[in-house]
């Protein structure tokens, strides 16, 4: 996904990012490198050196951060980026398991009711053409069992601000 621009708002201490189909807010507190009423930010942009994937804050005393729009899509709970996070761990893990298999890949094939194109496609983690249940489906080929846990979320720590001593 592409950022058409960004524009910081310091009344909100966040980010606004603009894709093609929607825009995000980024908080300030979630920035690596985050400004302070000393050290605001001066000027953010779109990186091109990086695809216009990401975006680059520039603080006053010079100090720079980067921010992908992976980071920003996951703190906005993306579905469709969330959809693709599973996707890609359950492909991976039906990769592992796929080695460790006794079965033939030509057997794999022949349960799956599907051809030996579509199955390389599904082992491809990359492939986000892939549906959630087509990978369930090889994991049960697998003798897998996948269970689905939902959880409350961990709160997470806050980074602690240290302040270089005064010389």
């Amino acid at each position: 996904m592409k950022i058409r621009s960004v524009k910081h708002n310091n009344r909100k201490k966040a980010l606004e990012i603009k894709t093609s189909s929607r825009t995000l807010q980024f908080p300030y507190s979630k920035l690596d490198l985050q400004p302070s009423g000393n050290d605001p930010i001066d000027r953010v942009y779109v990186d091109k050196e990086l695809a216009s994937e990401a975006f680059t804050y520039v603080l006053k005393s010079g100090k720079s951060g980067t921010v992908h729009i992976e980071q920003v899509l996951e703190y906005n709970q993306d579905p469709a980026y969330l959809r693709d996070v599973i996707l890609y761990k359950l492909t991976v893990e039906a990769q592992k398991r796929l080695e460790k298999s006794a079965l033939s890949k030509r057997e794999i094939i022949r349960r799956l009711g599907t051809s030996a194109t579509q199955f390389y496609r599904l082992l491809d983690q990359k492939n986000y053409q892939t549906s959630v249940d087509q990978v369930l489906s090889l994991l049960h080929v697998l003798d897998c069992d996948v269970d689905l846990v939902i959880r409350a979320k961990t709160p997470t720590p806050r980074k602690a601000h240290t302040t270089a001593p005064a010389r």
